[in-house]
Protein backbone atom coordinates (compact mmCIF):
# COMPACT_ATOMS: atom_id res chain seq x y z
CA UNK A 1 0.00 0.00 0.00
CA UNK A 2 1.39 3.17 -0.67
CA UNK A 3 2.25 5.63 1.72
CA UNK A 4 4.30 9.05 3.31
CA UNK A 5 3.67 10.48 -0.11
CA UNK A 6 3.93 8.31 -2.64
CA UNK A 7 1.30 8.62 -5.63
CA UNK A 8 -1.08 6.06 -6.60
CA UNK A 9 -3.37 6.20 -9.81
CA UNK A 10 -6.65 7.52 -9.45
CA UNK A 11 -9.73 5.04 -10.22
CA UNK A 12 -10.63 5.34 -13.76
CA UNK A 13 -13.84 6.22 -12.31
CA UNK A 14 -13.27 9.45 -11.21
CA UNK A 15 -13.71 10.73 -14.29
CA UNK A 16 -16.97 10.81 -14.91
CA UNK A 17 -18.11 8.82 -11.53
CA UNK A 18 -20.85 11.98 -10.59
CA UNK A 19 -22.46 10.91 -14.05
CA UNK A 20 -22.30 7.16 -13.46
CA UNK A 21 -23.65 6.95 -9.75
CA UNK A 22 -26.52 9.69 -11.35
CA UNK A 23 -27.43 7.15 -14.21
CA UNK A 24 -27.66 4.15 -11.55
CA UNK A 25 -30.02 5.55 -8.93
CA UNK A 26 -33.22 5.26 -11.24
CA UNK A 27 -32.59 1.56 -11.65
CA UNK A 28 -32.66 1.44 -7.62
CA UNK A 29 -35.36 3.17 -7.46
CA UNK A 30 -37.96 1.61 -9.94
CA UNK A 31 -36.64 -1.46 -8.48
CA UNK A 32 -38.02 -0.58 -4.77
CA UNK A 33 -40.73 0.65 -6.54
CA UNK A 34 -41.73 -2.83 -8.21
CA UNK A 35 -41.02 -4.90 -4.90
CA UNK A 36 -43.25 -2.11 -2.72
CA UNK A 37 -46.42 -3.11 -5.03
CA UNK A 38 -45.34 -7.11 -5.48
CA UNK A 39 -45.73 -6.63 -1.63
CA UNK A 40 -48.53 -4.56 -1.60
CA UNK A 41 -50.15 -7.01 -3.61
CA UNK A 42 -49.49 -10.47 -1.39
CA UNK A 43 -50.33 -8.49 2.26
CA UNK A 44 -53.41 -6.61 0.73
CA UNK A 45 -57.25 -7.79 2.02
CA UNK A 46 -59.93 -6.14 0.20
CA UNK A 47 -57.59 -2.99 -1.02
CA UNK A 48 -55.58 -2.53 2.84
CA UNK A 49 -53.09 -3.35 4.12
CA UNK A 50 -53.69 -6.76 6.33
CA UNK A 51 -51.74 -6.39 9.74
CA UNK A 52 -52.12 -10.33 10.03
CA UNK A 53 -50.59 -10.68 6.68
CA UNK A 54 -47.88 -8.57 6.57
CA UNK A 55 -46.36 -10.41 9.62
CA UNK A 56 -47.13 -13.60 7.44
CA UNK A 57 -45.11 -12.00 4.62
CA UNK A 58 -42.76 -10.24 7.61
CA UNK A 59 -39.21 -11.46 5.65
CA UNK A 60 -40.45 -9.81 2.43
CA UNK A 61 -41.46 -7.06 4.14
CA UNK A 62 -38.50 -6.71 5.94
CA UNK A 63 -36.49 -6.97 2.52
CA UNK A 64 -38.48 -4.31 1.34
CA UNK A 65 -37.42 -2.14 4.31
CA UNK A 66 -33.54 -2.23 4.06
CA UNK A 67 -34.00 -2.07 0.36
CA UNK A 68 -36.06 1.19 0.75
CA UNK A 69 -32.89 2.31 3.65
CA UNK A 70 -30.24 1.23 1.19
CA UNK A 71 -32.80 3.34 -2.18
CA UNK A 72 -32.56 6.57 0.27
CA UNK A 73 -28.76 5.81 1.14
CA UNK A 74 -27.75 6.32 -2.23
CA UNK A 75 -29.73 8.88 -2.93
CA UNK A 76 -28.08 11.19 -0.22
CA UNK A 77 -24.90 10.25 -0.87
CA UNK A 78 -25.27 11.43 -4.42
CA UNK A 79 -26.97 14.66 -3.02
CA UNK A 80 -23.73 14.70 -1.16
CA UNK A 81 -21.62 14.68 -3.52
CA UNK A 82 -23.02 17.15 -5.82
CA UNK A 83 -23.26 20.27 -2.78
CA UNK A 84 -19.39 19.50 -2.21
CA UNK A 85 -19.31 19.24 -6.33
CA UNK A 86 -20.98 22.45 -6.35
CA UNK A 87 -18.68 23.87 -3.64
CA UNK A 88 -15.76 22.76 -5.12
CA UNK A 89 -14.63 20.73 -2.57
CA UNK A 90 -15.36 16.77 -3.77
CA UNK A 91 -11.86 15.63 -4.13
CA UNK A 92 -10.31 12.13 -4.24
CA UNK A 93 -11.07 10.77 -1.21
CA UNK A 94 -14.98 12.36 -1.15
CA UNK A 95 -14.62 10.15 -4.89
CA UNK A 96 -13.73 7.19 -3.04
CA UNK A 97 -16.04 6.82 -0.42
CA UNK A 98 -18.82 7.42 -2.54
CA UNK A 99 -17.78 5.03 -5.54
CA UNK A 100 -17.26 2.65 -2.78
CA UNK A 101 -20.80 3.11 -1.21
CA UNK A 102 -22.44 2.47 -4.45
CA UNK A 103 -20.39 -0.45 -5.84
CA UNK A 104 -20.76 -1.99 -2.45
CA UNK A 105 -24.57 -1.50 -1.98
CA UNK A 106 -25.22 -1.61 -5.33
CA UNK A 107 -24.07 -5.20 -5.32
CA UNK A 108 -25.56 -5.77 -2.13
CA UNK A 109 -29.20 -5.05 -3.48
CA UNK A 110 -28.72 -7.60 -6.51
CA UNK A 111 -26.49 -10.15 -4.19
CA UNK A 112 -28.26 -9.92 -0.68
CA UNK A 113 -28.20 -7.10 1.70
CA UNK A 114 -27.57 -7.99 5.39
CA UNK A 115 -30.19 -7.51 8.02
CA UNK A 116 -27.96 -9.21 10.83
CA UNK A 117 -24.82 -12.03 10.74
CA UNK A 118 -27.31 -14.66 9.77
CA UNK A 119 -30.10 -12.87 7.64
CA UNK A 120 -29.75 -11.86 4.29
CA UNK A 121 -32.73 -9.49 1.95
CA UNK A 122 -32.55 -10.75 -1.61
CA UNK A 123 -34.75 -9.31 -4.15
CA UNK A 124 -36.02 -12.99 -4.69
CA UNK A 125 -38.05 -12.27 -1.38
CA UNK A 126 -39.79 -9.93 -2.97
CA UNK A 127 -40.65 -12.11 -6.21
CA UNK A 128 -37.87 -9.54 -7.75
CA UNK A 129 -35.79 -10.63 -10.84
CA UNK A 130 -33.01 -8.29 -12.05
CA UNK A 131 -30.07 -7.76 -13.66
CA UNK A 132 -28.02 -4.27 -13.33
CA UNK A 133 -28.25 -1.83 -15.55
CA UNK A 134 -25.00 -0.38 -17.64
CA UNK A 135 -24.32 1.87 -14.86
CA UNK A 136 -25.13 -0.31 -11.97
CA UNK A 137 -22.70 -3.24 -13.44
CA UNK A 138 -19.49 -0.82 -14.03
CA UNK A 139 -19.99 0.43 -10.54
CA UNK A 140 -20.66 -3.39 -9.44
CA UNK A 141 -17.53 -4.30 -11.30
CA UNK A 142 -14.92 -1.65 -10.73
CA UNK A 143 -15.82 0.76 -7.58
CA UNK A 144 -15.28 -1.26 -4.48
CA UNK A 145 -11.68 -2.73 -5.23
CA UNK A 146 -8.88 -3.69 -3.22
CA UNK A 147 -6.93 -1.01 -5.21
CA UNK A 148 -9.71 1.69 -4.43
CA UNK A 149 -9.48 0.36 -0.19
CA UNK A 150 -6.27 0.59 -0.41
CA UNK A 151 -6.14 3.95 -1.94
CA UNK A 152 -8.89 5.30 0.60
CA UNK A 153 -6.81 4.26 3.73
CA UNK A 154 -3.45 6.11 2.38
CA UNK A 155 -5.77 8.81 2.26
CA UNK A 156 -7.27 8.58 5.47
CA UNK A 157 -4.15 7.91 7.05
CA UNK A 158 -2.41 11.16 5.88
CA UNK A 159 -5.66 12.95 6.79
CA UNK A 160 -4.66 12.04 10.86
CA UNK A 161 -7.58 10.17 11.61
CA UNK A 162 -10.13 13.43 11.37
CA UNK A 163 -13.67 12.64 12.97
CA UNK A 164 -15.22 12.89 9.66
CA UNK A 165 -13.41 11.11 6.73
CA UNK A 166 -14.10 13.40 3.90
CA UNK A 167 -16.21 16.60 3.97
CA UNK A 168 -19.32 16.21 5.63
CA UNK A 169 -21.05 19.08 3.42
CA UNK A 170 -22.43 20.77 6.88
CA UNK A 171 -22.15 24.50 7.09
CA UNK A 172 -19.71 26.45 8.88
CA UNK A 173 -22.04 26.45 12.35
CA UNK A 174 -22.29 23.14 12.20
CA UNK A 175 -18.61 22.24 12.11
CA UNK A 176 -17.58 24.57 14.67
CA UNK A 177 -19.98 23.05 17.11
CA UNK A 178 -18.41 19.58 15.74
CA UNK A 179 -15.13 21.09 16.44
CA UNK A 180 -15.74 22.21 20.33
CA UNK A 181 -17.46 19.22 21.38
CA UNK A 182 -14.84 16.84 19.24
CA UNK A 183 -12.28 18.64 21.83
CA UNK A 184 -14.59 18.30 24.98
CA UNK A 185 -14.90 14.68 24.16
CA UNK A 186 -11.02 14.28 23.18
CA UNK A 187 -9.74 16.55 26.85
CA UNK A 188 -12.33 15.27 29.17
CA UNK A 189 -14.33 12.24 27.87
CA UNK A 190 -12.07 9.59 26.29
CA UNK A 191 -9.32 9.55 28.89
CA UNK A 192 -11.70 8.54 31.31
CA UNK A 193 -14.76 6.39 30.04
CA UNK A 194 -12.68 3.35 29.82
CA UNK A 195 -12.20 3.56 33.51
CA UNK A 196 -15.75 4.40 34.28
CA UNK A 197 -16.90 1.61 32.29
CA UNK A 198 -15.19 -0.91 33.65
CA UNK A 199 -16.05 0.11 37.35
CA UNK A 200 -19.59 0.48 36.26
CA UNK A 201 -19.50 4.26 37.42
CA UNK A 202 -22.18 6.71 36.74
CA UNK A 203 -20.47 9.83 34.76
CA UNK A 204 -19.07 12.20 36.99
CA UNK A 205 -21.42 15.05 37.80
CA UNK A 206 -18.36 17.50 37.06
CA UNK A 207 -18.82 16.24 32.88
CA UNK A 208 -22.72 16.43 33.42
CA UNK A 209 -22.34 20.34 34.91
CA UNK A 210 -19.64 21.30 31.94
CA UNK A 211 -22.18 19.82 29.03
CA UNK A 212 -24.90 21.72 30.96
CA UNK A 213 -22.47 25.21 30.97
CA UNK A 214 -21.78 24.39 26.93
CA UNK A 215 -25.56 24.45 26.38
CA UNK A 216 -26.34 20.42 25.57
CA UNK A 217 -29.18 20.34 27.53
CA UNK A 218 -30.99 23.19 25.53
CA UNK A 219 -29.55 23.17 22.28
CA UNK A 220 -33.12 22.94 20.72
CA UNK A 221 -35.34 24.34 23.18
CA UNK A 222 -36.37 27.57 21.87
CA UNK A 223 -34.67 31.01 23.06
CA UNK A 224 -37.98 31.99 25.29
CA UNK A 225 -37.91 28.94 27.48
CA UNK A 226 -34.37 28.99 28.25
CA UNK A 227 -32.74 27.26 25.49
CA UNK A 228 -30.73 28.20 22.08
CA UNK A 229 -33.32 27.57 19.68
CA UNK A 230 -30.75 25.15 17.42
CA UNK A 231 -31.73 22.78 14.70
CA UNK A 232 -32.27 18.94 15.09
CA UNK A 233 -28.48 18.93 12.87
CA UNK A 234 -26.78 20.65 16.12
CA UNK A 235 -28.25 18.15 18.36
CA UNK A 236 -26.77 15.44 15.59
CA UNK A 237 -23.29 16.63 15.74
CA UNK A 238 -23.30 17.11 19.62
CA UNK A 239 -24.43 13.76 20.11
CA UNK A 240 -22.42 11.96 17.57
CA UNK A 241 -19.18 13.69 18.87
CA UNK A 242 -19.69 13.02 22.61
CA UNK A 243 -20.88 9.26 22.18
CA UNK A 244 -16.97 8.81 19.81
CA UNK A 245 -16.14 10.19 23.20
CA UNK A 246 -18.56 7.43 25.31
CA UNK A 247 -22.05 6.36 24.00
CA UNK A 248 -23.19 6.97 27.71
CA UNK A 249 -21.87 11.20 27.68
CA UNK A 250 -23.34 11.34 24.27
CA UNK A 251 -26.97 10.02 25.66
CA UNK A 252 -27.06 12.72 28.52
CA UNK A 253 -28.31 15.21 25.94
CA UNK A 254 -30.76 13.10 24.78
CA UNK A 255 -32.78 12.62 28.04
CA UNK A 256 -33.18 16.11 27.47
CA UNK A 257 -33.97 16.46 24.30
CA UNK A 258 -37.05 14.12 24.43
CA UNK A 259 -38.36 14.65 28.13
CA UNK A 260 -38.08 18.50 26.30
CA UNK A 261 -40.34 17.78 22.85
CA UNK A 262 -42.85 15.97 25.27
CA UNK A 263 -43.72 18.89 26.92
CA UNK A 264 -42.92 21.55 23.39
CA UNK A 265 -45.52 19.15 21.57
CA UNK A 266 -47.95 17.88 24.54
CA UNK A 267 -47.56 20.46 27.75
CA UNK A 268 -49.61 23.44 28.79
CA UNK A 269 -48.38 27.05 28.84
CA UNK A 270 -47.85 26.59 32.68
CA UNK A 271 -45.79 23.40 31.97
CA UNK A 272 -43.97 24.68 29.39
CA UNK A 273 -43.20 28.15 31.39
CA UNK A 274 -42.21 25.42 34.32
CA UNK A 275 -40.20 22.59 32.65
CA UNK A 276 -38.34 23.78 29.88
CA UNK A 277 -36.03 26.65 31.77
CA UNK A 278 -34.89 23.73 34.02
CA UNK A 279 -34.20 21.24 31.79
CA UNK A 280 -32.03 23.84 29.16
CA UNK A 281 -30.31 24.88 31.89
CA UNK A 282 -29.22 21.32 33.59
CA UNK A 283 -30.63 22.47 36.66
CA UNK A 284 -33.06 19.31 36.75
CA UNK A 285 -32.13 16.16 34.49
CA UNK A 286 -35.19 13.94 33.24
CA UNK A 287 -35.59 10.13 32.61
CA UNK A 288 -38.01 8.36 31.00
CA UNK A 289 -40.01 5.78 32.34
CA UNK A 290 -41.90 3.91 29.66
CA UNK A 291 -40.63 0.27 29.41
CA UNK A 292 -42.55 -2.85 31.28
CA UNK A 293 -40.84 -6.21 32.58
CA UNK A 294 -43.16 -8.13 30.00
CA UNK A 295 -44.14 -5.69 27.35
CA UNK A 296 -40.84 -4.70 25.40
CA UNK A 297 -41.70 -2.94 22.32
CA UNK A 298 -45.61 -2.94 22.94
CA UNK A 299 -45.87 0.05 25.12
CA UNK A 300 -49.86 0.07 23.94
CA UNK A 301 -50.18 -2.75 26.61
CA UNK A 302 -48.45 -1.05 29.63
CA UNK A 303 -50.36 -2.09 32.42
CA UNK A 304 -48.69 0.65 35.82
CA UNK A 305 -52.02 2.09 36.93
CA UNK A 306 -52.26 5.94 38.14
CA UNK A 307 -55.59 6.06 39.80
CA UNK A 308 -57.04 9.82 40.52
CA UNK A 309 -57.72 10.51 44.33
CA UNK A 310 -58.73 14.20 44.42
CA UNK A 311 -56.45 16.42 42.54
CA UNK A 312 -53.54 14.40 42.42
CA UNK A 313 -52.48 10.50 41.05
CA UNK A 314 -51.36 7.75 42.61
CA UNK A 315 -49.39 4.91 40.88
CA UNK A 316 -48.45 1.44 41.23
CA UNK A 317 -46.68 -1.05 38.59
CA UNK A 318 -43.19 -1.92 37.76
CA UNK A 319 -41.26 -0.46 34.94
CA UNK A 320 -37.58 -1.58 33.46
CA UNK A 321 -34.62 -0.75 31.53
CA UNK A 322 -34.94 2.79 33.04
CA UNK A 323 -31.80 4.87 32.32
CA UNK A 324 -30.27 7.42 34.65
CA UNK A 325 -33.14 6.69 36.81
CA UNK A 326 -31.55 7.45 40.29
CA UNK A 327 -30.01 10.79 40.68
CA UNK A 328 -32.56 12.66 37.83
CA UNK A 329 -35.34 15.11 39.20
CA UNK A 330 -38.55 14.12 37.22
CA UNK A 331 -39.96 11.02 35.06
CA UNK A 332 -41.67 11.39 31.96
CA UNK A 333 -43.85 8.26 33.23
CA UNK A 334 -46.54 6.23 31.11
CA UNK A 335 -49.53 5.03 32.92
CA UNK A 336 -52.96 3.86 32.46
CA UNK A 337 -55.46 6.02 33.78
CA UNK A 338 -58.52 4.08 32.02
CA UNK A 339 -58.95 0.93 33.87
CA UNK A 340 -61.33 -0.30 31.68
CA UNK A 341 -58.58 0.10 28.56
CA UNK A 342 -56.44 -2.59 27.54
CA UNK A 343 -54.71 -0.79 24.58
CA UNK A 344 -52.47 2.37 23.95
CA UNK A 345 -56.06 4.79 24.06
CA UNK A 346 -56.14 4.47 28.04
CA UNK A 347 -52.24 5.50 28.35
CA UNK A 348 -51.55 9.17 29.80
CA UNK A 349 -48.32 10.90 30.37
CA UNK A 350 -46.48 12.33 33.83
CA UNK A 351 -44.34 14.36 34.81
CA UNK A 352 -43.53 12.32 37.81
CA UNK A 353 -41.15 14.20 40.33
CA UNK A 354 -38.90 12.59 42.31
CA UNK A 355 -35.70 13.33 44.66
CA UNK A 356 -32.59 12.52 43.25
CA UNK A 357 -30.39 9.62 45.00
CA UNK A 358 -27.31 8.94 46.61
CA UNK A 359 -25.13 5.75 46.19
CA UNK A 360 -26.33 5.00 49.69
CA UNK A 361 -29.84 6.11 49.25
CA UNK A 362 -30.78 5.51 45.13
CA UNK A 363 -34.50 5.88 45.57
CA UNK A 364 -35.40 8.05 48.40
CA UNK A 365 -38.78 9.33 46.93
CA UNK A 366 -41.87 7.77 48.58
CA UNK A 367 -43.65 5.07 46.83
CA UNK A 368 -41.08 3.81 44.70
CA UNK A 369 -38.18 1.81 45.22
CA UNK A 370 -35.33 0.45 42.47
CA UNK A 371 -32.68 -2.11 41.98
CA UNK A 372 -29.62 -1.81 39.48
CA UNK A 373 -29.99 -4.22 35.94
CA UNK A 374 -26.32 -5.09 35.19
CA UNK A 375 -25.19 -4.76 32.15
CA UNK A 376 -22.43 -5.02 29.67
CA UNK A 377 -22.11 -1.91 27.95
CA UNK A 378 -24.26 1.53 27.92
CA UNK A 379 -23.15 1.98 31.56
CA UNK A 380 -22.68 5.50 32.76
CA UNK A 381 -25.92 6.51 33.61
CA UNK A 382 -26.85 2.79 34.64
CA UNK A 383 -29.98 0.97 34.05
CA UNK A 384 -32.68 0.23 36.92
CA UNK A 385 -35.79 -1.80 37.44
CA UNK A 386 -38.74 0.36 39.18
CA UNK A 387 -41.46 -0.33 41.37
CA UNK A 388 -44.27 1.98 42.18
CA UNK A 389 -46.24 1.38 45.23
CA UNK A 390 -48.63 4.36 46.48
CA UNK A 391 -46.41 6.71 44.53
CA UNK A 392 -47.63 10.02 44.35
CA UNK A 393 -47.72 12.53 41.51
CA UNK A 394 -49.43 16.20 41.69
CA UNK A 395 -52.59 16.64 39.28
CA UNK A 396 -50.86 19.57 37.42
CA UNK A 397 -48.14 17.54 36.10
CA UNK A 398 -50.51 15.23 33.90
CA UNK A 399 -49.05 16.66 30.57
CA UNK A 400 -51.13 18.33 28.63
CA UNK A 401 -54.05 18.10 31.22
CA UNK A 402 -55.68 15.92 29.35
CA UNK A 403 -56.01 11.92 30.29
CA UNK A 404 -55.54 9.49 27.55
CA UNK A 405 -53.07 11.30 25.55
CA UNK A 406 -49.54 9.46 26.63
CA UNK A 407 -49.39 7.44 23.54
CA UNK A 408 -50.23 10.01 20.95
CA UNK A 409 -47.52 12.28 22.63
CA UNK A 410 -45.10 9.87 22.97
CA UNK A 411 -45.42 9.04 19.44
CA UNK A 412 -44.44 12.68 18.37
CA UNK A 413 -41.01 12.33 20.38
CA UNK A 414 -40.17 9.03 17.95
CA UNK A 415 -38.60 10.74 15.22
CA UNK A 416 -36.43 13.03 17.41
CA UNK A 417 -35.42 9.93 19.58
CA UNK A 418 -34.13 7.50 16.56
CA UNK A 419 -32.15 10.40 14.68
CA UNK A 420 -30.70 10.38 17.88
CA UNK A 421 -29.89 7.04 17.74
CA UNK A 422 -28.51 7.22 14.34
CA UNK A 423 -26.73 10.19 15.57
CA UNK A 424 -25.08 7.97 18.92
CA UNK A 425 -24.73 5.07 16.20
CA UNK A 426 -22.21 7.11 13.95
CA UNK A 427 -20.40 8.20 17.12
CA UNK A 428 -19.80 4.69 18.62
CA UNK A 429 -18.75 3.71 14.99
CA UNK A 430 -15.97 6.50 14.22
CA UNK A 431 -15.20 6.10 17.76
CA UNK A 432 -14.56 1.87 16.55
CA UNK A 433 -12.73 3.13 13.63
CA UNK A 434 -10.10 5.35 15.35
CA UNK A 435 -9.24 3.03 17.72
CA UNK A 436 -8.99 0.29 15.55
CA UNK A 437 -6.95 2.40 12.57
CA UNK A 438 -4.40 3.38 15.43
CA UNK A 439 -3.84 -0.28 16.35
CA UNK A 440 -3.29 -1.39 12.93
CA UNK A 441 -0.81 1.37 12.58
CA UNK A 442 1.12 0.90 15.88
CA UNK A 443 1.06 -2.83 15.93
CA UNK A 444 3.77 -4.61 14.16
CA UNK A 445 3.57 -8.28 12.35
CA UNK A 446 6.16 -9.99 10.39
CA UNK A 447 8.03 -6.90 9.72
CA UNK A 448 5.29 -4.50 9.26
CA UNK A 449 2.15 -2.52 11.10
CA UNK A 450 -1.02 -4.84 10.72
CA UNK A 451 -2.57 -1.49 8.45
CA UNK A 452 -0.54 -2.81 5.68
CA UNK A 453 -2.17 -6.18 5.03
CA UNK A 454 -5.26 -5.56 2.30
CA UNK A 455 -7.58 -7.10 4.57
CA UNK A 456 -7.10 -5.11 7.54
CA UNK A 457 -7.05 -1.63 5.47
CA UNK A 458 -9.95 -3.24 3.80
CA UNK A 459 -12.32 -3.27 7.19
CA UNK A 460 -10.88 -0.14 7.79
CA UNK A 461 -12.00 1.74 4.09
CA UNK A 462 -15.34 0.10 4.07
CA UNK A 463 -15.64 1.49 8.18
CA UNK A 464 -15.02 4.97 6.34
CA UNK A 465 -17.70 4.30 3.83
CA UNK A 466 -20.88 3.07 5.73
CA UNK A 467 -20.11 5.78 8.39
CA UNK A 468 -20.49 8.88 5.89
CA UNK A 469 -23.59 6.54 4.21
CA UNK A 470 -25.21 6.70 8.09
CA UNK A 471 -24.07 9.74 8.49
CA UNK A 472 -25.53 11.45 5.23
CA UNK A 473 -28.66 9.66 5.91
CA UNK A 474 -29.03 10.77 9.81
CA UNK A 475 -28.27 14.31 8.21
CA UNK A 476 -30.95 14.25 5.91
CA UNK A 477 -33.01 13.16 8.52
CA UNK A 478 -32.33 15.60 10.66
CA UNK A 479 -33.02 18.29 7.95
CA UNK A 480 -36.48 16.88 7.24
CA UNK A 481 -37.09 17.14 10.74
CA UNK A 482 -35.67 20.87 10.53
CA UNK A 483 -38.14 21.96 8.14
CA UNK A 484 -41.00 21.07 9.53
CA UNK A 485 -41.61 17.64 7.05
CA UNK A 486 -42.91 14.47 8.17
CA UNK A 487 -39.32 12.38 8.78
CA UNK A 488 -40.75 9.02 10.56
CA UNK A 489 -39.56 6.92 7.85
CA UNK A 490 -36.00 8.79 7.58
CA UNK A 491 -35.31 8.46 10.67
CA UNK A 492 -36.20 5.11 11.05
CA UNK A 493 -34.20 4.07 7.72
CA UNK A 494 -31.15 6.01 9.73
CA UNK A 495 -31.35 4.28 12.99
CA UNK A 496 -31.87 0.80 11.38
CA UNK A 497 -28.50 1.44 9.08
CA UNK A 498 -26.54 3.04 11.67
CA UNK A 499 -27.45 0.38 14.60
CA UNK A 500 -25.73 -2.04 12.14
CA UNK A 501 -22.94 -0.39 10.68
CA UNK A 502 -22.23 0.60 14.37
CA UNK A 503 -21.90 -2.80 15.50
CA UNK A 504 -20.11 -3.81 12.15
CA UNK A 505 -17.46 -1.30 12.95
CA UNK A 506 -16.91 -2.44 16.67
CA UNK A 507 -16.70 -5.96 15.42
CA UNK A 508 -14.29 -5.31 12.69
CA UNK A 509 -12.13 -3.10 14.59
CA UNK A 510 -12.14 -5.63 17.48
CA UNK A 511 -10.85 -8.18 15.16
CA UNK A 512 -8.40 -6.01 14.16
CA UNK A 513 -6.91 -6.34 17.90
CA UNK A 514 -7.00 -9.95 17.40
CA UNK A 515 -6.14 -11.23 21.32
CA UNK A 516 -5.87 -8.15 22.22
CA UNK A 517 -9.23 -6.57 21.46
CA UNK A 518 -10.83 -9.97 23.75
CA UNK A 519 -8.98 -8.01 26.64
CA UNK A 520 -11.10 -5.68 28.67
CA UNK A 521 -7.95 -3.42 29.35
CA UNK A 522 -8.20 -2.73 25.76
CA UNK A 523 -11.21 0.31 25.12
CA UNK A 524 -12.47 -1.52 22.09
CA UNK A 525 -14.04 -4.54 24.21
CA UNK A 526 -16.07 -1.53 25.78
CA UNK A 527 -17.02 -0.01 22.47
CA UNK A 528 -18.05 -3.46 21.12
CA UNK A 529 -20.60 -3.86 24.27
CA UNK A 530 -21.94 -0.07 23.50
CA UNK A 531 -22.61 -0.66 19.97
CA UNK A 532 -24.78 -3.98 20.70
CA UNK A 533 -27.42 -2.13 22.47
CA UNK A 534 -28.28 -0.05 19.42
CA UNK A 535 -29.43 -2.47 17.42
CA UNK A 536 -32.16 -2.78 20.59
CA UNK A 537 -33.51 0.48 22.30
CA UNK A 538 -35.71 2.80 20.56
CA UNK A 539 -37.24 0.10 18.36
CA UNK A 540 -35.35 -2.80 17.91
CA UNK A 541 -34.04 -3.87 14.46
CA UNK A 542 -36.64 -5.89 13.33
CA UNK A 543 -39.92 -4.12 14.75
CA UNK A 544 -37.98 -0.97 12.99
CA UNK A 545 -38.05 -2.81 9.95
CA UNK A 546 -41.87 -3.76 10.64
CA UNK A 547 -42.55 0.11 10.95
CA UNK A 548 -40.78 1.47 8.23
CA UNK A 549 -42.59 -1.79 5.82
CA UNK A 550 -45.83 -0.48 7.18
CA UNK A 551 -44.89 2.71 6.32
CA UNK A 552 -43.85 2.42 3.10
CA UNK A 553 -46.78 0.50 2.36
CA UNK A 554 -49.25 3.27 3.36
Amino acid sequence: MPHDGQAAPQSPLMADLLTLTKAALPEVEALFAEGREALRSRVSVNGKISAPALEEHQFAAHTLSWLATYTESLRQMQAWAERLTEAGSFGEMEGLLLQIAFGEYLAQIHGGIAMSQNETARLSDLGLVATPGAAAAQLIAAANTPTSRARLVVLMRDNHGRATFGTSGLDEELEMIRDQFRRFADERVIPHAHEWHLKDELIPMEIIESLAEMGVFGLTIPEEFGGFGLSKASMVVVSEELSRGYIGVGSLGTRSEIAAELILCGGTAEQKAQWLPKLASGEILPTAVFTEPNTGSDLGSLRTRAVKEGEDWTVTGNKTWITHAARTHVMTLLARTDPNTTDYRGLSMFLAEKTPGTDEAPFPTPGMTGGEIEVLGYRGMKEYELAFDGFKVKGENLLGGVEGQGFKQLMQTFESARIQTAARAIGVAQSALEVGMKYAEDRKQFGKSLIEFPRVAGKLAMMAVEIMVARQLTYYSAWQKDHDKRCDLEAGMAKLLGARVAWACADNALQIHGGNGFALEYQISRILCDARILNIFEGAAEIQAQVIARRLLD
